[in-house]
């Protein structure tokens, strides 16, 4: 019940977040999904020690993030740069800046930056205390 009002507080913020500030102050959804990019459902965990952790990632030309896994939700705004991101059955998925993702979880994947300039992501993670942001595969 708890976590059900969380999220319905949460919704009924972004429905009405125009009207909590000031003229001339805008809010654009960026992202509103009840599914990951492959269409896992999301469902967010519960821990005793929840946590939000919000990074800033950079892949330069040519590298790559490496084949790795969540266990938690993750969602990520592509800054600058073009994002692709990599399946093991070999589909992939590519992310031009001002591009939002809806992370797939409990999933191998690898992101790489095969462009001329850095990709840079906005990456928020939902989870726990001690509990690790990605799993390398």
């Amino acid at each position: 019940m708890k976590k059900h009002l969380s999220i319905i507080i949460l919704l009924l913020f972004c429905a009405f977040a125009n009207a909590q500030y000031q003229d001339g102050v805008g809010v654009e959804k960026l992202l509103q999904t009840d599914t990951t990019v492959i269409g896992q459902k999301i469902v967010f965990p519960t821990f005793p020690n929840a946590e939000v952790t919000i990074c800033k990632v950079t892949i330069p030309p040519g590298k790559q993030t490496g084949w790795h896994k969540h266990e938690i939700p993750v969602f990520a705004y592509v800054e600058k740069g073009n994002l692709t991101v990599q399946l093991e059955n070999g589909k992939e998925f590519h992310y031009a800046p001002n591009s939002t993702i809806s992370e797939v979880f409990d999933s191998f994947h690898n992101g790489y930056n095969a462009g001329n300039e850095d990709v840079v992501l906005i990456a928020v993670y939902l989870g726990g205390k001690d509990v690790p942001l990605s799993v390398k595969k």
